[in-house]
């Protein structure tokens, strides 16, 4: 990649140093391509037509969120927040937790996983374009035009995704969430025009006091903190923010800290965090380039299963002719996801928070609606026609007996060491059916799905262009102007300042 990188080593206070790249990144910047900012262009309006969805089915989590801050009011020093869908200004933190949890709870939005073949950083931790809604807040609070909204954007999505690529949160039981919660910290502070150190307690007071546990994402069935993890973390950052701001000193030099979580889980020198930082600061040289798109609802490491079977069907389209007629269906894929998507406590979910983390679920679901393509006389289905929706995770499709058959049918295992060398760079999976009348049937091995940031980027936009409006396609008026009007490129501080105030049909208030 093209572009300039600022290097915050072991050795050095990566907390002071992150306060001085955000304001620099901010208000002293240097020059970011164009490709990289559409890019986060494409990302937030993707993650904005998984939020109004959300609202428009009446998500829990999110509408009980939304519904509590739209009960409150900005404090005297605050212009206040907006609610996706609302009109009126709100307390800033709640309408940032509301906006957060609707982006998050499809499980529908942008994910990284955690690599850079260019500096040889492969943590692996996972990571999700959750927290926009932090710098419209921003941008509302201190006037930002839509080009400066834009670059805190992809600020939060540098820091956030850096940390991905040097700390693996997973392996210790920590939520992704939690390196969300720095960046945010970190980007607001220094939006508010907080000094180095203030940006420095901001970041300590986030480590020190908010570490959330993948307990939100296990057990037998997944509940509303999975959706709505993402929004405790941003809230919990810009509660941190306005306290720094206000004089409020918290840990110093945390990231070398020896009892702070990184520090701890990664026992080293005294003098030294357990990791360098690179962060991207011009032309394309930013974490962003290597982050996905999900083409539907679906966890984002199935994508690879999907895209193997969707390969196999283009093929072989009478396999799903009789789905009685298939004797088993074999998934290979790696680790991590063997262990987090065929957790056998998923096989049968009974929440849609577990139906959209099953891999037996989404390959049998999917699976379903292309015999029903098929019966309706489509022979050739990709992406855009077997695409999961909401309705494909409503309770009468998660208590179907005849899906039920289907997952019976499936059988997952790890591909040992021959899929584990493939990740993080790719996310390696196979499917294979046997089949009654037609056989035994092999899927190609994919490593790189539509979707995946190695994947055909024009391809990908026609399928991201498709699932918003099918989203969206209920709860607005005009999708298209929707998506016009959410483009934040060389666009006024008044139209930041306004951009979720757009009519949601169906949206409780009370």
């Amino acid at each position: 990649m093209n572009g300039t990188k600022r290097f915050l080593p072991a050795n050095s206070n990566q907390a002071v140093g992150l306060g001085e790249y955000c304001r620099d990144f901010l208000f002293a910047p240097q020059c970011v391509s164009p490709e990289t900012l559409a890019l986060t262009e494409r990302f937030h309006i993707d993650s904005v037509g998984c939020g109004v969805s959300a609202l428009h089915h009446h998500a829990n989590a999110c509408t009980v969120l939304r519904r509590e801050a739209l009960q409150t009011r900005p404090t005297t020093a605050q212009k206040g927040g907006i609610c996706l869908g609302a009109h009126v200004a709100v307390d800033t933190v709640r309408s940032v937790g509301a906006n957060v949890a609707a982006v998050r709870e499809w499980d529908s939005n942008g994910t990284n996983f955690g690599y850079d073949k260019n500096t040889g950083h492969v943590a692996g931790e996972f990571g999700h374009n959750d927290f926009y809604p932090v710098a419209i807040a921003a941008g509302r609070e201190k006037g930002f035009d839509g080009n400066r909204t834009l670059r805190m954007m992809l600020l939060i999505d540098e820091i956030r995704g850096r940390l991905a690529e040097v700390f693996p949160l997973r392996k210790y039981g920590i939520d992704h969430v939690h390196h969300g919660a720095v960046a945010c910290a970190a980007a607001f502070t220094a939006a508010l025009g907080g000094c180095p150190l203030q940006i420095e307690s901001a970041i300590g007071l986030v480590v020190a006091h908010y570490v959330p546990f993948r307990a939100i994402r296990a057990g037998d069935q997944l509940s509303d903190s999975k959706g709505s993890s993402a929004a405790f973390a941003a809230e919990t950052a810009l509660l941190a923010s306005y306290r720094a701001i206000d004089g409020f000193q918290g840990p110093r030099d945390i990231f070398r800290n020896p009892l702070a979580i990184y520090r701890l889980n990664e026992p080293c020198r005294d003098g030294l965090s357990p990791f360098d930082l690179d962060l991207g600061e011009s032309g394309d040289a930013f974490a962003i380039h290597s982050m996905h798109f999900k083409l539907g609802l679906y966890e984002h490491q199935s994508a690879s299963a999907l895209q193997s079977l969707i390969n196999l069907l283009a093929i072989t389209p009478q396999i799903v002719k009789d789905l009685d007629s298939i004797l088993s269906i074999t998934i290979t894929i790696y680790e991590p996801a063997f262990s987090i998507i065929a957790d056998p406590a998923k096989r049968s979910p009974q929440t849609r928070q577990s139906a959209d983390h099953s891999l037996p679920y989404i390959v049998a679901k999917t699976l379903q609606k292309a015999a029903l393509k098929f019966a309706a006389g489509y022979l050739r289905c990709g992406w855009i026609e077997l695409m999961l929706l909401p309705e494909d995770y409503s309770n009468n499709a998660i208590t179907s007996k005849e899906l039920a058959r289907v997952i019976e049918k499936i059988h997952i295992q790890h591909g040992g060491q021959e899929y584990d060398s493939l990740y993080p760079e790719g996310i390696p999976a196979r499917v294979s059916i046997v089949h009654k009348q037609l056989g035994k049937l092999d899927g190609e091995l994919c490593i790189f799905p539509l979707g995946h940031s190695q994947s055909d980027p024009i391809e990908t936009a026609l399928v991201v262009n498709e699932k918003f409006e099918r989203l969206v396609g209920e709860a607005v008026e005009s999708p298209k102007k929707l998506a016009e009007d959410l483009r934040l490129c060389d666009m006024p501080a008044d139209h930041v300042a306004s951009l979720y105030s757009f009519r949601i049909k169906e949206v409780p208030t009370k």
